[in-house]
């Protein structure tokens, strides 16, 4: 890679990396506080939370001569058996560190804080834990590391912020935020007035994986004209069980966006079968291109074109699409893939596990350069939070365009995050099926 562009993609780092910083509402109650006495402190104190409440949380400021940054406040109000409270942000704090998570109490007050300097396009989520337990929390770090990872587990929605999104094998949400300059999203959620599609839930067989599969299945108002385009999309039992991706879909239609499109979605079961499954997996392809297509053909008026057929898919999910549209162009002549995990490889163990490390370039971007082009068209996604996959992804798409593919890429600002690959699943497939211009 030439230099210039080496220390171009060094300076994006260096806009989003997070910095800690204090928030300017909570240095003006550290201020206003300083010499106050206790009834003071109480009605200053009575006051701040009086404006979070109308504002909601996290806080969210402009900084002194930086435009394009603001400063995000992530507040909790403990009470006396608060010991100390533990941001979980989505890609924003270090796990390894997790001291560097903790919040600050002001003191003499009830007020928790920590403030982040983040790019003003950031969008993402996040959880919160208390400690409240008898003992003094550890000075020995690598025993603070552990208790706080004990911690961690109980983390749960910033209970002073609304906003919301399902979480991947957990059972509580996580909390949302977007900055100002975040790409809108404006097909997410319910519409009012927008016709619903049918949304169905079916056993489909699934000899290839040595049984059946549970497979949602999402065919639009109206019907459309025939025969429908198709979209295969990973990971159905959180998109359509958690996320209502389906009131996206109605949305996208509604406006002209995308035509009326049929959707098949296989469940991902549980964390084992999906780590057993997904990454560019012979029999799960095979499912996919000659199992459940052909399925659904027999039911419903779909094409059978690759040229007007998308498969889909996030994290392990995007290793398959990309690998389907590798060894199946025949049936897959559109690849969304979005925060792949490109560092997966032939040969992992079948139980899930660390990720290896990648040696030179990943496996599957090797592929795609050493065989002849595919006819398929391919879309890439990656968050500029989520480390050396931005550094993979951009191999892939510099692979991809010397091999003369057709490719687009995106890089947004977040995590691997389902609030952030929601917006860009639509925008893609808008990319890939639609009429307009996202």
């Amino acid at each position: 890679m030439p230099a210039q562009r080496l220390a171009a993609l060094a300076d994006a780092r260096h806009e989003v990396r997070p910095v800690r910083v204090t928030g300017p509402r909570v240095a003006r109650l550290v201020a206003q506080l300083a010499g106050a006495d206790d009834p003071q402190r109480a009605d200053l104190t009575a006051e701040f939370w009086s404006e979070v409440d109308q504002v909601g949380t996290p806080l969210v400021e402009e900084l002194d001569g930086e435009p394009g940054h603001r400063a995000v406040t992530f507040l909790w109000r403990g009470h006396r058996a608060t010991r100390q409270v533990l941001l979980s942000a989505n890609r924003i704090v270090d796990r390894e560190h997790l001291a560097g998570s903790l919040l600050d109490r002001v003191p003499g007050t009830d007020v928790w804080h920590l403030g982040l300097r983040l790019r003003a396009d950031h969008r993402g989520s996040y959880r919160m834990a208390a400690d409240i337990s008898a003992k003094e929390p550890p000075t020995d770090p690598a025993l603070l590391q552990q208790r706080l990872r004990s911690l961690a587990v109980h983390a749960a929605p910033d209970p002073l912020n609304q906003r919301s999104v399902a979480t991947r094998w957990h059972p509580v949400s996580s909390s949302v935020f977007a900055l100002p300059h975040a790409p809108a999203q404006p097909w997410a959620g319910r519409k009012d007035g927008v016709p619903a599609g049918r949304i169905e839930r079916h056993r489909v067989p699934a000899t290839a994986l040595g049984g059946d599969r549970d497979t949602w299945v999402y065919r639009p108002p109206g019907g459309g004209a025939e025969p429908l385009p198709v979209l295969v999309l990973t990971d159905g039992d959180m998109w359509f069980g958690r996320l209502g991706f389906g009131h996206t879909l109605d949305a996208l239609i509604a406006d002209g966006a995308l035509p009326p499109l049929a959707v098949l979605a296989p469940d991902a079961v549980d964390r084992h079968t999906r780590w057993r499954e997904l990454g560019a997996r012979d029999s799960f392809v095979g499912f996919l291109a000659d199992e459940l297509l052909p399925w659904a053909a027999g039911r419903w008026p779909l094409t059978t074109e690759a040229g007007r057929t998308v498969v889909a898919g996030q994290s392990l999910g995007a290793m398959t699409a990309l690998y389907a549209g590798h060894v199946r162009p025949d049936r897959f002549g559109n690849v969304l893939a979005q925060s792949a995990s490109l560092w997966w490889r032939p040969g992992l163990p079948a139980v899930s596990g660390p990720k290896p490390p990648v040696f030179g370039a990943p496996w599957l971007v090797s592929r795609y350069a050493a065989t002849e082009p595919r006819p398929v068209t391919i879309h890439l996604d990656v968050g500029l939070h989520e480390g050396s996959m931005v550094d993979h992804s951009r191999a892939l798409y510099d692979a991809l365009r010397t091999a003369r593919y057709r490719v687009t890429y995106g890089e947004f600002n977040g995590g691997h995050d389902y609030v952030c690959w929601h917006g860009a699943l639509a925008d893609g497939l808008v990319r890939l099926l639609g009429t307009a211009t996202p």
